[in-house]
């Protein structure tokens, strides 16, 4: 362990920032292009994939039941997907907290649910938060976001639509794209109409003002493919001309950048011809022609033109080194070309993964996603890529809004224990392997700061361990012969921060029992019935009399015959063998039930509380399990008494577990309760409300341990399985599905 100053961890971006438009149309720097809808993928009639299918490295693919295939085509917004079943129905998952699954509720979903009475269905698109779908009638059906009349109803009185409602007016529609606030439709006679946001033109009708109903954009004709970006819009005419029109601030519409940047008519792409399909991206544009080559414009920043410079191209160049292509498509700021050969090449942003080449580094030219083939169609949303293979099944990488609402299988069998970080998860395994899935940017998983771990990996060096623990950004493992190994980061103070990149062996502490991880410290208590403590000390949780962090185990003075031990954010829990409890650190909140706020530097029995066996921590509160099978909270009840009281309605416990504003509890018959903040489905019950009564997870028994992270559970069953449930953007449940996949991962 060594120290460091603390101003490298704020470069390894611990948590994830889940990118957030304006409501204002676009209204962004043009250096922060925002969403780009979905271009629709004009391709060519020979577009069959390849037969081969290697799959993703570790990923079963045996294809699926025709009655369950994806058909063609895919959509993708912001954090949400489309996809359509051979059916004709429309299926949709991610985000959903303006209506865009189109299901009826707000809830987002991980896994694909059927938007609610749309059949008949035959192409689909998405835009930032709305989406559209074309039935084989000829007629447009919309729902999700409205604030800019992109589902072409009133905003003031229809803000959401939660369930698809037909575009009045609309009939003859062969093609449907979305921009970010506007929405396309061409018509079987060549024609093209648009409705919602103008605020840069994009609407092609000469005007600035937004449109509730469709209008034609005049003297456009003979169009046979659209594509919408944030602010601009592309047409590709049958003689394989390309127009533009919208925002040209980066030169996305491929005129010279001069103000006013809109562009309010269709003007021709010069330069360009022989071209059959057109991408839009989130300020820049994309082109293919018939022979196979792909050009771009616009905006660069991010290698989406797929060369290193320059910062933006006013006039289309040919994307170097791609050839044989049969499909474009673009996100906000990364773009992706299908191969002749079923394979995917794709280039730019890459911060979420979203290039799918395993890594998070920015692409500035055509990579190819590895393990990928037989790929018949691609679609992109701001920093989601999906893809379609031959035998129906879908693959999806990037940013995937993800939140498990009921418990979901982890993949690790033979467990023993688990134990919840903030963004992190870490498993014992009844052979004494460690293992662990998550976020890793501090090194919490071992080996150095990486990439997100969506699975279990096994911690190199660690054999013989009888528990494990984790911190924030730390965790750390019992071995049998009583020595403690350590690994990640512990922030000391504002200055001074401790990591291991590596399990490293904690010195100057042996005989150790059991052990127990708080935010930045660790309690570990001794065999002779001592508590050591290590870490943070701002608000006095190691103990010692003092405010000083350290990095070496020192005993905390006056605490004998403790039994257990358990920490919270800045506070700490010793429980005796006697039964009682004490608690010293961090009392703000009234965490240490001693009736008052004040910190306690050294250990003071929490008074009244007695026949207690085991304890959690977590935050700022704290719980105590009395031997009678009652659970006891502090600060709690309906006036939040700073004293412990019960928690009504719960009995015949045997374990607890404390998450970030939740709380678990594991009954004697194995059943698992819940209560709590719900916001990320933590609670299990498949709902994202929040309740103040526990109530039984559904559907999950048999358990024999828990643990609780910041916004997600775990529960480890008897036969060596692992549930887990709730947010799970940094891979924490360890079920493959991260809301970041810097690799392809199959949509089961």
């Amino acid at each position: 362990m060594t120290r460091g100053s603390r101003s490298w961890l704020r470069s390894l971006a611990v948590g994830l920032c889940v990118a957030a438009l304006a409501g204002c149309d676009g209204e962004k720097a043009p250096e922060d292009p925002t969403d780009s809808g979905t271009a629709v993928d004009a391709g060519t009639s020979d577009d069959a994939g390849s037969p081969d299918d290697s799959g993703t490295p570790g990923e079963e693919d045996a294809g699926i039941p025709a009655d369950a295939r994806f058909a063609e085509p895919l959509a993708a917004g912001l954090e949400f997907s489309l996809a359509l079943k051979e059916d004709g129905t429309v299926w949709a998952w991610g985000r959903n907290n303006l209506g865009q699954l189109g299901n009826g509720t707000d809830t987002p979903q991980v896994t694909p649910t059927q938007v609610s009475g749309l059949t008949g269905v035959e192409a689909l698109a998405a835009g930032e938060s709305h989406a559209l779908a074309l039935r084989t009638d000829g007629t447009v059906w919309t729902w999700g976001y409205n604030m800019h009349l992109e589902t072409g109803g009133d905003n003031e009185s229809d803000p959401l639509r939660l369930t698809p409602e037909q575009v009045p007016g609309l009939t003859d529609v062969e093609v449907l794209v979305a921009g970010h606030g506007h929405s396309l439709a061409l018509k079987s006679d060549g024609t093209v109409w648009a409705w919602g946001s103008n605020r840069y033109g994009q609407l092609g009708n000469g005007s600035l003002t937004q449109r509730v109903k469709p209008i034609q954009v005049p003297e456009l004709t003979g169009v046979v493919a659209l594509a919408g970006g944030n602010r601009h819009s592309l047409a590709l005419k049958s003689d394989g001309t390309v127009w533009a029109w919208g925002s040209n601030d980066m030169g996305q519409v491929g005129r010279a950048i001069e103000l006013p940047y809109s562009i309010p008519v269709p003007t021709q792409v010069a330069g360009l011809s022989g071209v059959v399909a057109v991408a839009a991206g989130g300020i820049h544009s994309l082109a293919l022609k018939a022979d196979g080559t792909v050009w771009a414009w616009g905006h660069n920043l991010y290698g989406e033109l797929g060369e290193p410079t320059p910062a933006r191209r006013e006039t289309p160049g040919q994307v170097p080194g791609l050839t044989h292509v049969v499909a474009v498509v673009a996100g906000a700021t990364h773009s992706l070309a299908l191969k002749s050969d079923g394979t995917v090449w794709a280039w730019g942003d890459n911060s979420d993964g979203q290039v799918g080449d395993g890594s998070f580094a920015t692409r500035k030219s055509p990579t190819q996603v590895p393990g990928l083939t037989g790929v018949s169609s691609v679609a992109a949303g701001y920093n989601t890529t999906l893809a379609r293979k031959t035998d129906g099944s879908l693959w999806v990488w990037g940013n995937a809004h993800s939140k498990f609402l009921t418990p979901t299988l982890s993949q690790l069998t033979n467990c023993q224990q688990v134990a919840a970080g903030s963004l992190h998860t870490v498993a014992l395994r009844k052979d004494g392997t460690v293992w662990a899935w998550g976020n890793n940017a501090a090194s919490q998983l071992s080996n150095g700061p990486g990439p997100v771990r969506p699975t279990p990996i096994q911690m190199t060096g660690l054999t013989g361990m009888v528990r494990v623990a984790a911190g924030t950004y730390h965790s750390v493992a019992l071995k049998s012969d009583g020595t403690v190994w350590a690994w990640g980061v512990i922030i000391l103070d504002q200055e001074q921060t401790g990591f291991w990149l590596t399990p490293t062996q904690v010195t100057g502490i042996t005989s150790v029992a059991t052990l127990d991880a708080g935010e930045d410290h660790v309690l570990a208590l001794k065999s002779d019935g001592t508590v050591w403590a290590w870490g943070r000390n701002s608000g006095g949780q190691l103990g010692d009399g003092t405010t000083t962090p350290r990095l070496t185990p020192a005993q905390v003075p006056g605490l004998t015959g403790v039994t257990a031990v358990a920490g919270g954010e800045s506070h700490s829990l010793a429980l005796k063998s006697d039964g009682t409890v004490w608690a010293w650190g961090d009392n703000s909140h009234g965490q240490l039930g001693d009736g008052t706020i004040t910190p306690r530097r050294v250990p003071t029995q929490v008074p009244g509380l007695t026949g207690v066996v085991a304890l959690a921590g977590n935050g700022a509160s704290s719980l105590a399990l009395k031997s009678d099978g009652t659970v006891w909270r502090w600060p709690g009840g309906d006036g939040g008494q700073l004293m412990p009281t019960q928690v009504p309605g719960l009995t015949e416990v045997a374990a607890l577990a404390r998450g970030g504003l939740h709380t678990l509890a594991l009954k004697r018959d194995g059943t698992v309760w819940a209560w709590g903040n719900n916001a990320d489905g933590q609670l299990g019950d498949g709902t994202v409300s929040g309740r103040s009564t526990p109530a039984q997870v559904p559907d999950l028994t048999g358990v024999v341990s828990l643990a609780a992270g910041e916004k997600f559970s775990l529960a480890v069953k008897a036969d060596g399985t692992v549930r887990a449930w709730g947010l799970n953007l940094d891979g924490q449940l360890g079920n493959g599905r991260a809301g970041v996949n810097p690799s392809p991962v199959r949509v089961r």
